[in-house]
């Protein structure tokens, strides 16, 4: 599907209703921010932007019926690969607006409405999914369907997250210390595979993808604060502090979202490995346009030999011969990378007692305004 197609499509989609039949305006915008943002790699698989957007349609009112109660086959265009994939990022889609607080949010229980409807879709729209995993996985694109089943996964782990934190917040209603406490377990189980998801898809698309084609204005402040937002829960549940130190000149110009993705993989990494004490945020500028970032623990340290296999995603475990696929080598692996693309490398320093700093320096000029 080329893109002049999709965007003259995409210009309508403004209206109140970008796309005409669906019952629910939540729906109706999710599906409409879907088509207009199709993913790169799903283009090929429609002959225009007119067939994304009925396809999205029949998904968003077989959605809404299954909401209330209606249990209807799916179409059976939608029983397909390709069917999944965009059931995967119309649910993505709304979990993200819900998340905005521009945008008019439903209820939480609306929103558990939507989950349950979303998982009845799934499994009406894939009932033969588990032959054809089989099939492909031993095939000889067996990697490639390890990556789709993946992407799959980041999309329920969203909605956990979602209703972890909800709950825990009292949204929901009265939440007792000891519940408090399991959702804060909860959240951070989610929040840890949610982060593996991600850095999975990243590397197999080589690692070294800026999200943010090209710098531009963005504060240093906000982008700590966001990464806070995510692990705070996590942070609490160990009891741990996090600190927070930007720097005076705060608004920057650079690749706002790379920067984020380092240091929520680092600090993530830092709270897993630390049992109390601090974890610390800390942007300094080093010259007029360069700024040193770096994420400091008060953990037991990294030993010797494990420095050498610390950017590993696989690890050999000496006692069974054998290699182990490790969380915190994966996002050490695609923090580096990112981080060599914007020009600059991560470094590490760690003592027995005192804990580990990663830190590194990269080019972000003043920003006159965001």
């Amino acid at each position: 599907m080329s893109e002049a197609p999709l965007a003259k499509a995409s210009a309508p989609m403004q209206d109140a209703e970008p796309i005409a039949g669906i019952p629910c305006p939540v729906l109706r915008a999710a599906a409409a921010a879907v088509a207009a943002d199709l993913p790169a790699d799903l283009e090929h698989s429609f002959g225009g932007a007119a067939e994304v957007i009925d396809l999205l349609a029949q998904l968003a009112r077989h959605i809404a019926a299954r909401r209330n109660g209606v249990r209807a086959a799916p179409p059976h265009e939608l029983c397909t690969v390709v069917g999944r994939r965009l059931l995967e990022l119309l649910r993505a889609q709304v979990v993200r607006s819900w998340t905005d607080p521009r945008s008019d949010r439903p209820d939480a229980d609306v929103m558990l409405e939507f989950f349950q409807a979303f998982e009845a879709v799934r499994s009406a729209i894939e009932p033969d999914w588990d032959a054809y995993f089989a099939q492909r996985l031993s095939g000889p694109d067996g990697l490639e369907m390890v990556v789709e089943v993946v992407h799959d996964l980041r999309s329920p782990l969203t909605s956990i997250l979602f209703l972890a934190e909800t709950i825990q917040r009292g949204h929901s209603g009265p939440v007792n210390d000891l519940q408090h406490r399991q959702l804060g377990l909860i959240y951070s189980a989610a929040l840890g595979l949610s982060t593996m998801v991600s850095n999975v898809l990243e590397l197999a698309r080589g690692g070294s993808r800026l999200t943010d084609d090209s710098p531009a204005p963005f504060s240093i402040t906000d982008v700590f604060e966001s990464v806070h937002d995510i692990v705070r829960p996590m942070a609490e549940e160990k009891g741990l502090q996090i600190r927070l130190l930007p720097p005076s000149s705060d608004h920057r110009l650079g690749h706002a979202q790379a920067l984020s993705r380092v240091l929520l993989n680092l600090t993530t990494n830092a709270i897993k490995f630390t049992e109390e004490g601090v974890v610390e945020l800390v942007a300094r500028a080093t010259t007029l346009t360069r700024v040193e970032f770096s994420v400091r623990d008060t953990g037991r340290g990294i030993h010797d030999a494990a420095l050498k296999t610390l950017y590993l995603p696989f690890r050999r475990i000496p006692a069974h011969e054998r290699y182990a696929f490790s969380g915190t080598g994966l996002g050490l692996a695609l923090s580096r990378k990112l981080i060599e693309v914007m020009g600059s490398k991560l470094e590490v320093e760690t003592r027995p007692n005192w804990g580990t700093r990663f830190y590194f320096e990269i080019d972000l000029p003043l920003a006159t305004h965001l």
